[in-house]
């Protein structure tokens, strides 16, 4: 079982982090509706909190890692999210981490 986020990297701006946040929640509810992934969070750091400045992060979980652009994987349509992000992030990249199951 894995735990995958996705880390983006917000402009400094009045309203980004929140704007950011928003529009990525829009896109975790696309893929859970779709069916591709499972319980998505939405959370950041450097605004209220400690951690690394204007920071938005996703994540969930999932049994395995598998390309999105595997044979008949639909992705589901992000609308204009995806594009309102770019105007807005300054870079992305995605975490892998193995998880312990409890009965291991």
């Amino acid at each position: 079982m894995y735990l995958i986020r996705r880390v983006w990297k917000i402009k400094q701006g009045p309203g980004n982090m929140r704007k950011a946040a928003g529009l990525i929640r829009e896109m975790g509810d696309r893929y859970e509706e779709s069916g591709q992934r499972d319980t998505v969070r939405v959370y950041w750091s450097g605004y209220t909190v400690p951690g690394p400045a204007n920071t938005v992060y996703m994540d969930w979980v999932q049994e395995k890692i598998e390309s999105p652009y595997r044979e008949n994987n639909e992705t589901p349509s992000m609308g204009t999210a995806g594009a309102q992000l770019n105007e807005i992030q300054e870079e992305s990249y995605i975490e892998f981490y193995e998880m312990q199951r409890p009965s291991d």
